[in-house]
């Protein structure tokens, strides 16, 4: 499983990689995880529809990325919003 970060201008960037079967990689895939939520990034999985349209599920806690994903894109909130 790969962990990668969107930034403006840089793109995709590799930020953790690991089984997450294998314990020590499992604590540090965790660890990662809440540190990029905590750093208020919000975090997806990229998925195809039926259609075979590409779309992203949001994942707010670790145990809620399934077994098959192979990655995880954390990416910042969008500024500003309505008042």
């Amino acid at each position: 499983m790969k962990f990668l970060r969107m930034r403006p201008g840089y793109g995709e960037q590799l930020i953790a990689e690991g089984d997450p079967e294998v314990a020590e990689d499992q604590q540090r895939l965790v660890a990662e995880f809440r540190k990029q939520l905590e750093l208020g990034m919000w975090a997806a999985i990229p998925v195809e529809s039926e259609s075979g349209r590409r779309e992203a599920e949001m994942v707010h806690r670790f145990d809620q990325i399934p077994q098959a994903a192979d990655r995880v894109i954390f990416f910042p909130r969008a500024a500003g919003g309505a008042a």
